[in-house]
């Protein structure tokens, strides 16, 4: 082992022991996650380098920035205006401030926001990923440099840290069969993208629902689509190559607004011929007419809890286990879909 020129830092260890840097920090923590093996070995490399903790890092740890950042895939739809309401709404009332950022739905987007946040001092991070978004490399580099990261709604499985969503699956299989209790038996699903998990979780929802009442799966009616433009589009091909539909179950609000505007166009009525759910409880899915039945996400619930884990993490003296909070959900039925 080399002679240390400089004072040894955690990258120096991590170095040494073929690990990252991450793993160093929690292992010096004493964190429950890393193994008793694991420990010994830092602490062993650590006491043979002469590691001491710097001085300055540890009196900024102890002043405590107050500084949050917010990566949400967009700012303008109702959801996340709602949830950054409530994130706000937690942090000022515990002295911090928030710094939005947005992806557009870009992974490459989300990755400069995350240099933006690594290159700025800020005390945590709260994520909803970005559709684009499969490589989870950027998430990662938080974590080595002791960043708490917190997701909302689009988590990722394999990033282990604290995440706040809704029951999706649930709360499909009831908007499902809400449709069902009102007598439709051929419903399409219109769902969103494959990679993210909330989107497999309402399709897994809506295909339970079926299962539980003894009604084929066609999978043909189940189709990609979470926006309202490209709705409207594809409902207007389904009723031009007539197939049969007495329903349909959006992934999202705009999908469902799509679906309606082209069925009056098409002077089919809702719900009386095909009923609408949509699944948010966006802003649009009162101001379309007829109102639309859907599943409320309790955003503003789901920010205040986000930010809630963050701080808490931020300012915990010990280490915590990651933590997975499940906000409750309840249906909406307004006039989109008939009466059970």
């Amino acid at each position: 082992m080399q002679k240390m020129k400089h004072r040894a830092t955690i990258k120096d260890i991590a170095k040494e022991l073929g690990i990252s840097p991450s793993t160093v920090s929690r292992a010096l923590k004493n964190h429950p996650d890393i193994s008793e093996k694991t420990k010994q070995k830092v602490f062993n490399v650590a006491k043979k380098l002469n590691y001491r903790p710097n001085p300055t890092a540890l009196k900024l740890k102890h002043q405590q920035n107050k500084t949050i950042a917010v990566i949400v895939p967009q700012i303008v739809p109702f959801f996340f205006s709602t949830v950054i309401s409530g994130i706000d709404d937690y942090a000022y009332e515990h002295g911090y401030s928030v710094v939005m950022m947005q992806s557009n739905e870009s992974y490459t987007r989300e990755v400069a926001c995350i240099d933006i946040v690594l290159n700025t001092d800020v005390a945590g991070v709260l994520i909803s990923r970005a559709k684009e978004t499969t490589d989870f490399a950027h998430y990662e580099r938080l974590i080595n440099y002791d960043i708490p990261i917190t997701f909302f709604d689009r988590t990722c499985p394999s990033i282990k840290t604290d995440k706040v969503i809704i029951n999706d699956e649930y709360a499909a299989f009831i908007a499902t069969e809400h449709l069902i209790k009102s007598g439709c038996r051929k419903i399409i699903h219109y769902k969103g993208p494959k990679n993210l998990v909330i989107s497999t979780k309402r399709e897994t929802g809506y295909l339970e629902a079926l299962r539980e009442n003894n009604i084929p799966i066609d999978k043909k009616l189940i189709i990609e689509c979470d926006s309202l433009e490209k709705a409207k589009e594809l409902t207007k091909k389904l009723i031009d190559d007539k197939v049969d539909f007495d329903a349909i179950f959006a992934a999202n609000d705009q999908s469902a607004a799509g679906a309606i505007i082209a069925l009056k166009k098409m002077n089919i009525k809702v719900p009386e011929e095909i009923s609408v759910m949509g699944y948010s409880n966006d802003l649009i899915s009162t101001i379309i007419e007829p109102q639309l039945s859907t599943v409320s996400q309790q955003g503003y619930e789901m920010g205040y809890m986000a930010a809630k884990l963050l701080i808490e993490r931020i300012e915990s003296e010990k280490p915590l286990r990651p933590r997975t909070e499940v906000i409750p959900t309840k249906l909406i039925i307004r006039d989109s879909t008939k009466k059970e």
